[in-house]
């Protein structure tokens, strides 16, 4: 693949064989020549588990102390007698049988979509369309909720949903290249954290092989993947 100068120019700057402190690669990251638009600050693990088997698999939500700096786009599917309120809340794709229509007839202007579970059966015939594109509303991923307003405005304030890929990777946005240094880094840590207290316990070998920051269109820097060994660099 042919990669831009700026790429290059950017890779020449980070050594492949270090494995970077969580301060040093966010200054790192900082430092380097950005695209001219206001990137995502995007962190990679590459982990050690099976994700043939259901008991090794990664699906979750979490919420960063700092937010992820993107606009989430939300839809809810309520029963009518709430369809107001959460209107009212600020969802302006909320709705019952009519949200359900506009998505069979293609619509998908949406990055989360939450149901309350009574409405979980109109979604059936809509499976295909919604599980290929990971928008199917599901218990785990916390996307299915009793109480819709309080789910909404969590995920409207970057609440993220995280689940691994089919090559047992996990990729997850943790804010904005524009973000403070220090606020980039207590989100990495707070999603380091986590990913670390959902290792399956069927999981064997290395947990975490690799960790990896970068941004939308930015090299990779490795990351040391050793908690106990952080300290702040002064």
């Amino acid at each position: 693949m042919k990669r831009s100068r700026r790429y290059q120019e950017n890779s020449s700057s980070v050594d492949v064989e270090k494995l970077y402190h969580p301060d040093e690669a966010v200054a790192l990251l900082k430092s380097l020549k950005l695209a001219k638009f206001d990137e995502t600050v995007e962190v990679h693990f590459n982990l050690g588990i099976d994700p043939r088997h259901a008991d090794q698999q990664l699906r979750g939500n979490l919420s960063l102390p700092h937010g992820t700096g993107k606009e989430v786009r939300v839809a809810v599917l309520a029963p009518a007698g709430q369809v107001d309120a959460l209107k009212a809340l600020g969802v302006e794709d909320a709705g019952a049988e009519e949200l359900v229509e506009r998505i069979q007839e293609g619509w998908l202007g949406f990055d989360v979509l939450i149901a309350h579970p009574s409405m979980m059966p109109k979604l059936g015939k809509l499976g295909r369309v919604l599980g290929s594109k990971g928008l199917m509303p599901n218990m785990k991923s916390g996307t299915v909720s009793n109480d819709l307003e309080k789910t909404a405005k969590e995920f409207m304030g970057g609440k993220l949903e995280y689940r691994n890929d089919k090559n047992g990777n996990l990729h997850l946005g943790i804010g904005k290249v524009s973000f403070e240094a220090d606020k980039l880094v207590e989100n990495f840590e707070l999603v380091y954290d986590t990913v670390q207290k959902i290792k399956p316990t069927k999981a064997k070998g290395v947990y975490m092989k690799s960790i990896t920051l970068t941004t939308s269109m930015g090299v990779p820097i490795p990351v040391e993947a050793m908690k106990m060994r952080w300290k702040k660099v002064s």
